[in-house]
């Protein structure tokens, strides 16, 4: 058929997908204007922005702050108090227990799996009494505020699929994150900042941490616009937020101009979604020219407020320093903020790592959590703490005080969530008198991740997409529960 057949011009698929759309969106208008909750919950989420329109039910959350410690932070060491093990302290780890879990390639070939009981003291803390230990003095004192849950479980039992899987549901890579899924989802509350900020944080543990890659921020299947931008660590948080020496901003609006009228034709031509997010890209960069110095300029921050956060807040790329940014994106309306903190893999010389690795993150989290609550911020913020896995109660090679470590843990682990409707002062799930197997009330990371989606106002198998022949989802196809015992 000739491009103008009978008097009218063909129609390729992409443009009738967009025509329907456009129908089913009025629709969507239509069923929101009949429902007064939904109009409420849309005008909060700017209805439109978003592909749903509006949250499915009323959210009580609006954005999510995910503190991530990459490396697997030793949960016996820090959360989930076993005082057994101080009198088994030495001993083999009976085999009912371990119960012939397959084992890392670092642990496999041991002959001898002796008990390590944690060489830190714990006390109770708060009114809900929840144990820390000594190494986390400031978090502490936050214990009425946060919900632990010691019950989290994965199947990944290294590193880079493990990671993967807890941010984009899946262990092999080409997924979307959880940030890229919240943006496309929900849209943006502000046009001048990405909606899905990564900052990397530097860590003072075992210096050859492993390697994150920036899928693990990527947008998969979806417009690459809802992709993680990741901001530096040292310099300008973002390259070229300067022009250049010899362009004016009004040489620079003119050829971002000139580039978008190419792109509008390109696409008008080939119907490629990647070319309008190309657009959409090139304009946020021009708007960070003027949002993000403002965003990064601390000249406005008390010094009380500063105090919260540690003396490392004043070191770019620190925590502390990224923790602060991260309340600071939060009250601009950055959808999803990630904060990686790396160093957390102790194989070995535990005793000298772990310490450092916690002096890092404890006053940061304290202020953090602090600062939110004191802005109101918190009441519609999820912050999340935690890793891939955990680490084993047995020792991965010799048991010596000065020398020992722990090695992956995939069967129990412990992540803690403040702020955006989820339960204050609650502890959730028992794990054994080994911190080996859950006792009762598990949580997969699935489930962890369907209940921050809930929270959000978005029903987990709801917000998907056909990719691959599937109904592409966060939390994939098997089933995945939101954990009522631990939301309001």
């Amino acid at each position: 058929m000739s491009k103008h057949s009978a008097g009218f011009p063909t129609l390729n698929r992409r443009g009738f997908m967009k025509l329907g759309l456009t129908g089913l969106g009025g629709a969507a208008l239509g069923a929101i204007a009949a429902n007064p909750a939904l109009a409420s919950s849309a005008d909060t989420f700017n209805l439109g922005r978003g592909v749903l329109g509006a949250p499915h039910f009323r959210p009580k959350a609006k954005r999510v702050i995910n503190l991530f410690m990459a490396g697997a932070p030793s949960q016996i060491d820090m959360f989930d108090y076993k005082p057994k093990m101080k009198d088994m302290h030495g001993t083999e780890l009976p085999d009912s227990v371990r119960n012939g879990q397959r084992l890392t390639g670092m642990s496999s070939g041991q002959a001898s799996f002796p008990i390590a009981a944690s060489p830190y003291e714990f006390k109770q803390y708060g009114e809900s009494g929840a144990w820390v230990s000594e190494l986390l003095p400031n978090t502490a004192k936050l214990v009425d505020d946060l919900t632990f849950i010691r019950t989290m479980h994965t199947e990944a039992i290294n590193h880079d699929p493990a990671i993967t899987f807890i941010q984009t549901g899946a262990e092999q890579p080409g997924k979307p994150s959880m940030g890229a899924w919240l943006s496309y989802g929900l849209g943006s509350e502000n046009t001048d900042l990405p909606n899905f900020v990564v900052l990397h944080s530097s860590w003072t543990g075992k210096p050859d941490a492993q390697a994150l890659f920036n899928r693990l921020w990527g947008s998969g299947f979806l417009p690459a616009s809802h992709q993680g931008v990741a901001f530096q660590s040292t310099g300008d948080p973002i390259l070229f937020l300067k022009d250049s020496k010899g362009i004016s901003s009004s040489v620079r609006r003119a050829m971002l101009d000139g580039l978008a009228h190419l792109n509008q034709s390109h696409y008008q031509t080939m119907g490629d979604p990647n070319i309008l997010s190309r657009i959409e890209q090139y304009e946020l960069s021009n708007r960070m020219q003027a949002s993000v110095p403002e965003l990064t300029n601390l000249a406005s921050e008390s010094k009380a407020t500063l105090d919260l956060y540690g003396p490392d807040v004043h070191k770019q790329g620190t925590f502390a320093y990224n923790c602060l940014m991260a309340r600071r994106l939060a009250e601009r309306g950055v959808r999803f903020t990630q904060i990686f903190h790396r160093g957390w893999d102790q194989h070995s010389l535990l005793t000298a790592e772990l310490p450092n690795q916690c002096k890092d993150i404890d006053r940061a989290c304290y202020g953090l959590i602090t600062d939110l609550k004191s802005r109101g911020l918190l009441e519609d913020t999820i912050v999340t703490w935690g890793g891939e896995f955990g680490r084993t109660t047995y020792s991965q090679g010799k048991l010596d005080k000065a020398t020992f470590g722990r090695d992956h843990h995939p069967r129990c682990f412990t992540t803690w969530v403040a702020g955006g409707g989820f339960k204050p002062g609650t502890s959730y799930g028992e794990t054994d008198d080994f911190c080996y197997n859950i006792a009762e009330n598990p949580v997969h990371i699935r489930d962890f991740n369907a209940t921050v989606m809930h929270q959000l106002g978005i029903d987990h198998k709801r917000l998907s997409v056909k990719y691959q022949g599937l109904d592409q989802t966060l939390t994939g196809v098997e089933k995945s529960y939101v954990i009522k015992g631990i939301i309001s």
